[in-house]
């Protein structure tokens, strides 16, 4: 059999191309420049003065890094992202970009392509992917780096260390190597592209207890997690490629993150579905488990360890992996409601994610890149806040984010009384799918009766939560109402998430009436 998986997998390299490494977005690493939006118009959903307006609107200031890892150094957020990109932000709305591309003058690793020359050689290019950079204990910034030939798994992954979250960075060395066909592996047998890891997709983190991993994988034999050592960051000895989490057989699944709330007490491991392109499907899904090193289970209770493609089905089977995972949403676009102008809001590949939690503000974040609805390729970072429901369960805010202290109402309070009345609606489905979901409009009656596109009933739980029973859905959706920047509206708008046991995720957003 592992011969037979070796010849498919070979046959596969000529095909695997972007996508089998994860964190390519089709270019050579320029972007798309930088944009701003700000919010001015009078209208709102709830007829506020221009005043009002003026004090509550919100402003962005775009940038374009794929696959945004998140830091936090010096009072800013930072990420980093493939060809070497990175940004920073004072407030989660106003990025300005500090590296781009793989070349001579890039200030995160001076003269890369001779300190990374070793890298290079054996991943077959002349580019980096997605990275991770952590502060370790030594008070310095270690960035995990790699580089993926692009049509096959042969991938490098290192350490490169230095003093500022800026650069510039040091390479110390490779760490794993991927891709050795006929060759032994780091596990000891001859390496197996449907059961080893792709060695990418890196992210570093701490446990509870303070003890350090890493997760990475991408496509190929799925996701694996390796434990290091605190002092110098290397992989602990005996461990060979690690422990497998997810994946196997060339299924669409990368980006692996994991998020510990310290609030649910439970270790969240986000990944990716599908394919990173416009017309690839992608889509973010979360697990989770009570330790760092799983096994993480779905809302059914499955492992995901056993979720991997059907090696009798064709090559990137999606089929077998899409009815697992709690999805947390995937391509969508918010129709225009009456006197809301502009472009209507959507989403079209947002995935290969990052997230943190903020102790200060017992806030959930989500940091991801996105593509739009008939944009083609451009993408740009995208933050939105998350909440824990009451199944455990992160759920994802519908708009992105603004602070809420800028809304001119209570943003904590959102009673039974204000949480009815119509709504865009999106049911981000289970699928894999290209196909952008376009929002339905759906009433939230106050006598707890659901109507419009879809029916049922829904009951507010107090302190936000709100929970919804659709009809024809046996699982019902546990969710949070919160107030959330609407662009198309000019307004901070009573918005909900909630998801249910089997992994779909439901979103709302008030109209004006």
């Amino acid at each position: 059999m592992r011969t037979s998986m070796m010849t498919t997998a070979l046959v596969a390299a000529g095909v695997l191309s972007l996508a089998g490494c994860g964190g390519s977005d089709g270019d050579t690493g320029a972007t798309t420049g930088t944009a701003t939006s700000a919010m001015t118009s009078a209208v709102t959903s709830g007829g506020a003065t221009q005043e009002a307006v003026a004090r509550s609107r919100a402003s962005f200031t775009e940038t374009s890094v794929h696959d945004p890892s998140v830091i936090r150094a010096n009072g800013r957020y930072y990420v980093f992202g493939s060809h070497l990109a990175a940004a920073k932000t004072p407030d989660l709305m106003h990025w300005t970009k500090i590296a781009d591309g793989v070349n001579p003058a890039n200030p995160l690793i001076p003269d890369v392509a001779n300190q990374l020359a070793e890298t290079f050689a054996w991943a077959q290019t002349s580019t980096l992917w997605a990275p991770d950079v952590i502060r370790m204990d030594d008070g310095k910034y270690y960035m995990y780096y790699n580089a993926c030939r692009g049509d096959s798994p042969r991938s490098a992954l290192g350490i490169a260390v230095a003093d500022h979250i800026e650069g510039p960075y040091v390479n110390k060395g490779i760490i794993l190597k991927s891709g050795m066909w006929g060759e032994v592996s780091p596990d000891g047998t001859v390496y197996d592209a449907t059961r080893h890891p792709n060695v990418v997709d890196p992210n570093v983190f701490r446990d509870a207890a303070g003890k350090l991993w890493m997760i990475y994988g991408s496509y190929s034999g799925g996701i694996f997690i390796l434990q290091l050592d605190k002092a110098t960051g290397m992989p602990l000895p005996g461990q060979g490629y690690g422990k497998h989490l997810m994946g196997g057989n060339h299924s669409r699944i990368e980006g692996a993150y994991v998020l510990y709330s310290p609030e649910s007490k439970f270790y969240y491991l986000f990944t990716s579905f599908g394919g990173l392109d416009a017309n690839g499907a992608y889509n973010m899904r979360v697990a989770r488990s009570r330790y760092p090193d799983g096994p993480y289970v779905d809302g059914k209770g499955t492992d995901m360890a056993t979720v991997k493609s059907d090696p009798t089905r064709p090559l990137f089977d999606d089929a077998s992996i899409a009815p697992h995972g709690q999805k947390l949403l995937g391509n969508h676009q918010f129709a225009l409601a009456a006197g809301e102008t502009g472009t209507p809001l959507g989403y079209v590949s947002a995935g290969h994610n990052s997230a943190f939690y903020d102790a200060a503000t017992k806030q959930h974040f989500l940091v991801f890149h996105t593509r739009f609805p008939n944009t083609g390729e451009m993408h740009e970072v995208r933050v939105h806040e998350m909440f824990i429901n009451d199944e455990g369960w992160p759920v994802v805010a519908p708009f992105r984010h603004a602070p809420a202290g800028k809304a001119k109402e209570d943003p904590a309070a959102v009673s039974a009384a204000i949480a009815a009345g119509t709504y865009k609606y999106i049911n981000h489905g289970k699928d894999i799918t290209a196909a952008i979901r376009q929002s339905q409009v759906v009433r939230l009656g106050k006598d707890g009766r659901i109507s419009g596109a879809v029916s049922g009933r829904w009951s507010y739980r107090g302190n936000n939560r709100v929970s919804l029973a659709l009809d024809g859905t046996a699982a019902p959706y546990s969710g949070v109402l919160s107030r959330q920047w609407n662009s198309n509206a000019n307004a901070f708008t009573v918005t909900f998430t909630a998801q249910n046991a089997d992994g779909v995720s439901v979103w709302g957003a008030r109209t004006g009436n």
